[in-house]
């Protein structure tokens, strides 16, 4: 994890953005992430 200011939370793979609360102006929903994750190694 990378801190940063103001609220951002954002979720990288491999340099790859899986998740932007910023882009998408909401927070994760329960296992979204987790998700975002298996979807992008298959």
């Amino acid at each position: 994890m990378i801190p940063s200011g103001g609220g951002v939370f954002e979720f990288q793979l491999n340099g790859k953005l899986l998740f932007s609360k910023k882009e998408l102006g909401r927070h994760s929903e329960d296992g979204e992430i987790l998700k975002l994750i298996e979807e992008s190694l298959s």
